[in-house]
């Protein structure tokens, strides 16, 4: 924790890489939502049912996907799936990852594609896939609109608690509600 308060001393909070990485600010400012609400559990953790639970998090890519700390590292939360993946050691590990492979790790590529078309994407909002991506769903700007990230990740939990004990390859038969 004392490297993410040491990145937010620096810069508290931001949008990189053409929106696609955003980095919470410590509180919330407008319409960008800080640390401290960002991870209260009625905001959008809640809807995993105890599957994001762990985590303390902090930063989002282009589509919402979340990073998180925990005990021994940061880690990639994917939303749709409501699984987490330990990807550093450390925030200052997580930087230079980000800087080595910012386009995968950010979405960038599809950042700059969708703005290019669409324009600037608003403060608050990610690109959620329309068909998830779990799904088939493509890494693709037609395949992509723009939500409110909170809304977007309670949506998803939808999806996740779903799919989560299927095995791949499985026929489903989504309820949205």
């Amino acid at each position: 924790m004392e490297e993410l308060k040491a990145l937010l001393e620096v810069k508290n909070g931001f949008y990189g890489f053409e929106s696609a990485l955003h980095l919470n600010p410590f509180e919330t400012v407008g319409d960008d939502i800080g640390l401290l609400n960002w991870n209260k559990y009625t905001l959008w953790i809640s809807a995993y049912k105890g599957l994001a639970s762990d985590g303390f998090y902090f930063a989002e890519d282009l589509f919402g996907s979340q990073f998180c700390m925990k005990a021994d590292g940061v880690y990639l939360f994917d939303p749709e799936v409501a699984s987490s993946e330990k990807i550093a050691k450390s925030i200052n590990e997580w930087c230079s990852l980000i800087l080595k492979d910012y386009d995968f790790l950010t979405g960038y590529t599809l950042a700059h594609a969708w703005q290019k078309k669409n324009g600037k994407i608003p403060i608050g909002y990610r690109l959620i896939p329309k068909i998830p991506f779990v799904l088939g769903g493509g890494f693709e700007v037609d395949n992509l609109y723009m939500e409110r990230s909170h809304v977007a990740l309670n949506a998803r939990a939808n999806i996740a608690l779903q799919i989560k004990d299927l095995p791949d390859g499985s026929c489903i038969n989504m309820k949205f509600s």
